[in-house]
């Protein structure tokens, strides 16, 4: 496992997190765990790899201007490694508005790879959008990528934008079993048409574990556009197929979910609707997937609900949406979590507004997808600005939030 590689002193440098903030809720064969970031951190996105070594990453710092941290367990979330640092420059994520912060995917060999939206700050520089100043600090804002070196420290970030331009919405990234890294994006490109209807979803890989990567090019179909301040979610399944989750932009108004689904390491896509939405401005959303034994999950928001479904290896149109009781009150980003009786926690955060704090939120589904009476938050706690939660299931079938 490459995280073998690291120091003794590394791996001696465990720490609880934050046991003030520990609390613990038994429902019937359930048990949910919470996990607080160090340093007020924000926007925790977790992978548990096939060691069990829980990864996470995170955000930390000036909003507009701020940094990625790594840390990872090896005992199920009891006690996590000092932060590292990911980004090489000071300053060049951005958490404000919540959807473009890093994810990771971790591959075969146990290699943590991270990327992330580039803020004002950020360097190397991407391409320039002609329809902007070229002086302005958020023309040319890249997307950056980093890799775990063998001694435990990220290599220097580099931006992976060579032709397109206009990165808004949070980025994505994954990893398959025979060395292929994949990020993604939505921008656009010199030949695009104006507005969000021109925005596309873009797709670089890595077939050398992240050491080179191909020039961009679009994968989603050029008459649905991209939701420009919302996020989107890569994935890799374990028979590697690709998938992404993306929200559209037709005509201003159709703010649909789509999935994308590659059988050839992302050669070739088919495009399918998942869930319809009209509504004239952008949601700033974010999506997720688990895959949980032969179930591969998938979670959105609509109209101001959370949803997740199965979504069928063959047809991923094929669902039935399921939310969680009560009426949408800004419920946004949700996760997911399955543990071994086939049990499902769904965890979202709903925000106020711009900035606001959030209240982190969560409901457990029977195996058959029913919500579990009464089991639901009764001890409400609150998320930071600009956050959100990650989920994992532990071999007891408990589970821990990490917020």
């Amino acid at each position: 496992m490459y995280m073998s590689q690291w120091s003794s002193s590394r791996r001696s440098a465990l720490f609880i997190l934050c046991l003030a903030s520990f609390a613990s809720i038994a429902f019937p064969k359930q048990r949910i765990e919470f996990r607080r970031l160090p340093a007020g951190g924000v926007q925790p996105q977790l992978t548990v790899d096939a060691e069990d070594v829980v990864h996470v990453v995170y955000l930390a710092g000036e909003p507009k201007q701020a940094d990625v941290y790594y840390i990872r367990s090896t005992n199920w979330g009891k006690s996590f490694s000092a932060p590292i640092r990911v980004n090489s420059q000071t300053g060049s994520a951005v958490a404000s508005g919540t959807i473009r912060g890093a994810q990771l995917a971790v591959d075969a060999h146990g290699r943590v790879h991270v990327a992330w939206n580039g803020s004002s700050l950020a360097q190397p520089r991407g391409p320039l959008n002609p329809e902007m100043p070229a002086d302005s600090p958020h023309n040319g804002t890249p997307m950056l990528y980093s890799r775990m070196a063998s001694e435990g420290a990220f290599e220097p970030q580099r931006n992976l934008m060579t032709r397109t331009f206009a990165l808004d919405g949070g980025g994505s990234i994954a990893a398959d079993s025979n060395g292929r890294v994949y990020v993604s994006w939505h921008g656009k490109a010199p030949d695009s048409d104006e507005g969000e209807g021109g925005r596309r979803v873009w797709l670089t890989t890595s077939s050398d574990h992240g050491e080179s990567f191909s020039e961009e090019r679009a994968i989603s179909d050029d008459s649905t556009g991209a939701c420009a301040c919302c996020g989107m979610r890569l994935f890799v399944d374990s028979d590697d197929h690709l998938l992404a989750l993306y929200r559209s932009a037709r005509d201003v108004v159709h703010r649909d979910v789509y999935v994308l689904r590659s059988e050839d390491q992302g050669k070739t896509f088919d495009d399918k609707l998942l869930h319809p939405w009209e509504i004239g401005a952008c949601p700033m959303s974010s999506m997720s997937f688990l895959e949980a034994g032969h179930s591969l999950l998938a979670a959105w928001e609509t109209a101001q609900q959370v949803y997740w479904a199965p979504i069928a290896s063959d047809s991923p149109q094929t669902f039935a949406p399921i939310s969680p009781p009560g009426d949408g009150d800004h419920r946004k980003h949700p996760v997911l979590a399955r543990n071994g009786d086939g049990s499902t926690l769904l965890v979202w955060v709903s925000v106020a507004g711009w900035g606001k704090p959030g209240e982190l939120s969560w409901h457990v589904f029977s195996s058959e997808g029913k919500p579990v009476p009464s089991a639901t938050n009764d001890l409400p706690k609150q998320a930071p600005p600009w956050s959100m939660a990650a989920v994992f299931s532990k071999p007891d079938g408990s589970f821990t939030i990490v917020y």
